[in-house]
């Protein structure tokens, strides 16, 4: 059973899709509730850096360090380089992975850093992953940087 903040990153993820974009959702909680909602919206607003971790915590705003060190992100897709450099940046303690067998980032070094990383291999996330990149695999390698 998907918890409901994975559930709220799923939505996101099939808004981005439904947008025409690439479906990966992320949601900021904090004290046991979201405070932000973000999707991948590279495609959308052709954005470079506009992944579903980064729009997040861009839709968060200005939060006190704090704030986000009682903070849980929880993502549909392990993240990439850039979105855990932002994670360690605000030391947010704890990423929800919702699967991570299409794209892994640096999950290791994450650790290593001291982020706890809870991975669901949730079949939805899976899906919508797989269906995507088999569907729009240029998209998908422009997404993590590949050629």
């Amino acid at each position: 059973m998907t918890d409901k903040f994975m559930q709220a990153a799923i939505e996101e993820a099939r808004r981005g899709l439904a947008e025409g974009g690439i479906p990966i959702g992320s949601v900021l909680v904090i004290d046991g509730r979201i405070v932000a909602r973000g999707h991948n919206r590279r495609v959308q607003n052709g954005s470079a850096i506009l992944h579903a971790e980064m729009d997040c915590l861009e839709n968060a705003g200005r939060l006190k360090a704090s704030d986000y060190q009682r903070a849980v992100m929880y993502s549909t897709l392990s993240c990439c380089d850039m979105c855990s450099g932002a994670a360690l940046l605000y030391k947010i303690p704890k990423i929800v992975i919702g699967e991570n067998q299409t794209f892994q980032g640096p999950e290791d070094y994450m650790r290593s850093r001291g982020v706890k990383l809870e991975i669901q291999e949730n079949a939805e996330c899976i899906e919508l992953m797989r269906a995507f990149i088999a569907a729009q695999p240029a998209l998908w390698d422009e997404d993590i940087g590949e050629d």
